[in-house]
């Protein structure tokens, strides 16, 4: 029952900062030190990562009906506006995709630790604070994703590279690469979502395959909690942000960042 209890903790973890751009993975390090499950590390390694599975398809269940391209209620031009969609979430995916498969293991043993995912939250943080002071007098040059081109989508992409680091953020480094490039706030995060359904679904495949889908009783539980729950709050995180972003800008999650790393930092060195 403890272990259960652990998971909907980490299920919620997971489930408000995969979305909101404040790096699921900072937040998971922090709160692991607190709350440790009781299993093998291999175990651990694949949970970290098929957790979020349950938070992809929150997004898989709140935007069906635009990325279904065989919807019987949609025109045909606008099923192949939805297959334009996926082609540059494919596009997107490209860069991240490759270099994921290519150094997955070496990204693990030498970037997943508290100070580089500490100096990623500053790094970015402070990013985000700069990129928004920037453009606040500019008007964005592409609103819809029918302005989106697969040029600036494989840009984009280029950009979620940088969210291999651990403590980047994937959606943090989209939106930030989006809205460089001059796509609103509300297109930034939607290509955000959509570029993290294939990527996630690859990489819990992947972690699946390397743990050898050997379950105990009680890891099984374990992963299916904290996957139902990442789901649910992922629902009310996703529509969260699409109405924050309404009416406000992204430097309230510059400033957090900045405050969770510093925090990182302090407590690691303190009792680390």
């Amino acid at each position: 029952m403890i272990e259960v209890l652990k998971a909907i903790i980490l299920g919620i973890v997971e489930g408000i900062t995969d979305w909101l751009p404040i790096s699921s993975t900072g937040h998971m390090i922090l709160v692991e030190e607190f709350i440790q499950l009781d299993t093998t590390a291999a175990f651990k390694e694949m949970f970290f990562v098929v957790i979020q599975l349950g938070a992809i398809l929150a997004v898989v269940a709140l935007y069906f009906h635009k990325l279904n391209p065989f919807s019987p209620k949609k025109s045909r031009q606008e099923k192949k506006d939805t297959m334009a969609i996926w082609f540059k979430v494919v596009v997107g995916i490209l860069p991240a995709g490759v270099l994921g498969l290519l150094f997955d293991d070496w990204l693990n043993d030498n970037f997943y630790n508290y100070f580089v995912v500490a100096i990623m939250l500053i790094v970015y943080g402070v990013l985000f604070i700069f990129i928004e002071n920037r453009n606040k007098d500019k008007k964005a040059t592409i609103t819809s994703f029918a302005e989106l081109s697969y040029k600036t989508a494989l840009m984009i992409g280029l950009f979620q590279c940088l969210a291999l680091i651990p403590g980047t953020s994937r959606s943090g480094a989209t939106i930030l690469g989006a809205i460089i490039v001059g796509t609103s706030r509300y297109v930034a995060a939607e290509y955000s979502f959509f570029l993290s359904i294939p990527i996630m679904f690859g990489a819990s495949a992947l972690k699946l395959v390397k743990f050898g889908f050997d379950f105990t009783s009680m890891e099984l539980t374990i992963l299916v909690t904290g996957m139902v729950v990442a789901f649910f709050v992922s629902i009310v995180a996703i529509k969260f942000l699409m109405k924050y972003i309404q009416n406000n800008d992204f430097k309230a999650f510059g400033w957090y960042r900045i405050i969770l790393g510093l925090l990182v930092i302090g407590y690691f060195f303190y009792f680390g």
